[in-house]
């Protein structure tokens, strides 16, 4: 039996289905940021991230659902951590060719999605440690 589809104790499903409905909102909010699932935001670069974002969120919360707990829960750190750099740097120094959010540190949608983001990485990160601790033998 694989390591990573085995269940450490205390990783049931609430905390998994939780992980993988926050993962969903991020990638929602994303979606609704950057104008639609087909849309892409300028600089390219941007556009792209958002859309690998989504990608890794719905991976996220797929690899959670079907019991993949350690890559799962990874993902769902990387998922929440990462928009949060993305949000410092666009409203603090600004990122190249995209000074658009520069100081603009209260937008609404901007702080629902740090509020959801660190919901899920609070509830990742230490979940992703106690997996990691149990692993089978």
């Amino acid at each position: 039996m694989s390591g990573h589809t085995v269940e450490p104790p205390g990783a049931g499903w609430a905390p998994r289905w939780a992980g993988a409905l926050l993962c969903l909102v991020v990638a929602g909010v994303h979606v609704v940021d950057q104008g639609g699932i087909t849309a892409t935001r300028d600089p390219y670069y941007i556009g792209i991230a958002y859309h690998v974002l989504e990608i890794a969120a719905a991976v996220a919360a797929a690899l959670l659902l079907a019991g993949c707990v350690r890559a799962g829960w990874l993902l769902a750190a990387g998922v929440a951590a990462g928009p949060v750099l993305g949000y410092i740097l666009s409203r603090g120094p600004g990122l190249p060719h995209y000074r658009d959010d520069v100081g603009n540190w209260t937008e609404p949608l901007g702080l629902a999605s740090l509020a959801v983001e660190g919901a899920l990485f609070l509830l990742a990160v230490p979940l992703l440690a106690h997996s990691l601790r149990h692993r089978p033998r």
